[in-house]
């Protein structure tokens, strides 16, 4: 691996290839996911999500690409958090990740991905990325954090997750 590891790496000054968000739509006891069918990730689980367009905020983007990705829109997206993420192969992704209760709409499968309502205490962390394990738990409880990581692929090399002080968020649309 070239470059600083994740240990090592200054994530203030990093800049990333690429800004992207996810979003997790919460009902009652069901969290809305995804498997994936192209693109970074295809065919993992994971939250609707996608990159960000020019002049698009971090918030109307998780509500575009849950619509293009499932058919719903989701319900009042609020901040959760930040995923930085260093690839080996010089790819750098930063992703808002946002949650919503509930959607309007009924989930359908497109060419993107197909839903996956899925109880909250039967989260397939096995068939996602590594990372999201480590955090995805707390955000369901309604903690904000923060977390840089390193991959090779798919295989996680380091991880730093900072949970952030509640009322301590910040205008996702200013990210």
């Amino acid at each position: 691996m070239s470059g600083p590891s994740g240990a090592e790496r200054n994530w203030a000054e990093w800049q990333p290839t690429e800004r992207a968000t996810l979003c997790f739509v919460v009902r009652e006891n069901e969290i809305l996911l995804i498997r994936k069918k192209r693109g970074l990730g295809a065919g993992k689980v994971n939250g609707p999500g996608g990159r960000i367009d020019p002049g698009e905020t971090p918030r109307q983007c998780a509500i575009r690409e849950t619509q293009e990705e499932l058919g719903v829109t989701p319900l009042d997206p609020e901040w959760r958090g930040e995923l930085y993420f260093q690839f080996v192969d010089g790819y750098g992704l930063q992703c808002a990740v946002f949650t919503a209760r509930g959607c309007e709409g009924n989930a359908v499968e497109t060419d993107e991905a197909a839903p996956l309502w899925t109880p909250l205490n039967a989260i397939p962390f096995h068939e996602m990325w590594a990372d999201d394990i480590h955090w995805l738990p707390g955000v369901l409880e309604g903690r904000n954090f923060r977390g840089y990581f390193d991959f090779d692929g798919d295989t996680m090399l380091s991880r730093r997750i900072e949970w952030l002080e509640r009322g301590r968020t910040p205008d996702c649309d200013a990210i």
